[in-house]
């Protein structure tokens, strides 16, 4: 173990309060998440030689498509929490299942919701459902990046004991150094992953409907599995063999994605 570790910023979880309402930071991630990527997809759906053909909604419709989203990834990633990594508490402390400012959203149960909220927006404004994916695909990582930094403020999530310089001393996780595997999530799943995106945006990922999507599914599965070897499993996410629940989610996040990326690029029938 190092002599020295880097002290953790000791960052109040509540930004401020206003009478008996606290701001935490954890609720602010989330809300700035939602507003950026809201503001980026409405910059994307504005350009037309981004979309070629591919019929693609309004500026007007995503106001919409931001509160479906928005309801999907709260509801979804709460009860992902809840049946996915601590079962057993929350069936005997239900009343805690609302309590969301005490942490404890699982990115896969937000996902489900928000596929959830996709399919019903597409099927509304009858456009291609993989097309709206693709959207949300492309903006995800900006609220992936500031969730993982709210994992960070909390602290929460933290890594597995580590000598490496850069090791942190986390609050509530012993005297051990650990990885700062938050961080490394934020890089590798938030900035990363908006880079790989951006590019294949701009190169015509959105002419081919499923694309963006399938290189998400990719991305971020990848990007999981990887952090995750950073990353220390409580007792609700430790599996056999070394693996974790954050792997075997991530794993079909994988081969879906391939599938969605193959469907994509299919060679493009020509009408006679």
């Amino acid at each position: 173990m190092p002599i020295f570790a880097l002290p953790f910023p000791m960052i109040d979880p509540v930004l401020v309060e206003l009478g008996p309402l606290p701001i935490r930071w954890y609720a602010l991630a989330y809300i700035a998440g939602l507003a950026l990527g809201w503001l980026y997809a409405r910059r994307l759906v504005s350009r037309e030689h981004l979309w070629g053909e591919v019929a693609h909604p309004s500026r007007e419709s995503l106001d919409d498509l931001l509160v479906y989203v928005a309801i999907g990834v709260i509801i979804g990633g709460r009860l992902g929490h809840v049946l996915f990594y601590e079962r057993d508490f929350y069936f005997q402390h239900p009343e805690e299942i609302v309590k969301t400012w005490k942490g404890g959203m699982a990115f896969h149960g937000g996902l489900i919701g928000a596929i959830v909220a996709m399919t019903f927006f597409a099927w509304r404004e009858k456009i291609f459902a993989l097309t709206i994916s693709d959207i949300c695909a492309a903006v995800a990582p900006i609220g992936i990046f500031f969730g993982r930094l709210a994992n960070f403020i909390k602290p929460e999530m933290w890594g597995r004991e580590s000598d490496v310089p850069w090791a942190m001393v986390f609050p509530g996780a012993g005297d051990a150094p650990r990885h700062p595997s938050q961080l490394y999530e934020a890089g590798l799943e938030g900035v990363a992953l908006y880079i790989l995106l951006a590019v294949a945006v701009q190169r015509g990922a959105l002419k081919r409907p499923g694309l963006a999507t399938g290189l998400f599914g990719v991305g971020y599965g990848v990007a999981r599995i990887v952090s995750e070897f950073f990353r220390e499993p409580d007792h609700s996410e430790a599996l056999d063999n070394g693996l974790t629940m954050g792997m075997a989610l991530s794993a079909p996040m994988v081969l879906i994605g391939v599938g969605l990326i193959l469907y994509a690029l299919r060679p493009q029938r020509v009408e006679a």
